[in-house]
């Protein structure tokens, strides 16, 4: 009977990990570790969908990859409509930044990195001035979603994207643990029993939210 509840009790909280480089339309090497974008989407609709289910930690460990499809998920995490904790383990670069912070409370450990950088294109450029302004526009976009998701203003964050003096022949920041909560993009420095502690808070928190307004 005890174990019959410590299962129930342990199947309340879903782990989804973001590891490695985000796939998005075209596919990686196989010899890439990858977190695949219609993997994870189908993902977090069930967790939205199943009852069972009141809260979601995430857990990062990603160089970046496909801005849209980062972009996408973190617009899905951020709507799930159940409690959202992240935790950055190794590192949240790139477009792991809007992930990381696409959360109701994100997490990192002490030695955990972030990169903030401008965005970048492999490959044949067609038609410069057009893609010159769509990565305008995508950088936007990024830079609006990191500020509303997160405390560090827009002017801040576009200084530490923008640095040439930070990262060796190329141009942004890369950040560590406790100053990724002193700019104000992380919540909280910490390890998993943490993260786990404050989503089981935020569990209860809209557990209760749902009983009182039941009640009236």
């Amino acid at each position: 009977m005890d174990n019959k509840k410590e299962d129930e009790k342990t199947s309340e909280i879903h782990c989804l990990t973001i590891v490695g480089q985000i796939e998005g339309h075209v596919m990686l090497p196989p010899q890439n570790k990858t977190t695949k974008y219609e993997h994870v989407i189908p993902q977090l609709v069930a967790i939205n969908q199943n009852d069972k289910i009141k809260g979601l930690l995430v857990v990062l460990n990603t160089v970046g990859g496909d801005v849209e499809a980062g972009l996408a998920i973190s617009e899905m995490l951020c709507s799930l409509g159940k409690p959202v904790v992240s935790i950055v383990l190794g590192g949240g670069h790139s477009i792991g930044v809007p992930l990381a912070v696409a959360s109701n409370y994100s997490f990192i450990s002490p030695s955990s990195t972030m990169t903030l950088h401008p965005i970048r294109m492999n490959g044949t450029v067609i038609g410069v001035q057009q893609t010159f302004e769509y990565f305008d526009k995508m950088q936007d976009l990024i830079i609006e979603f990191v500020t509303r998701k997160s405390r560090i203003t827009r002017e801040r964050l576009k200084e530490l994207i923008l640095d040439t003096a930070n990262i060796a022949k190329d141009v942004g920041t890369v950040i560590i643990g406790e100053q990724a909560v002193k700019e104000g993009i992380i919540n909280e420095v910490g390890g998993l029993e943490r993260a786990m502690q404050k989503l089981k808070e935020l569990i209860n928190e809209k557990q209760n939210s749902i009983e009182s307004r039941d009640a009236t």
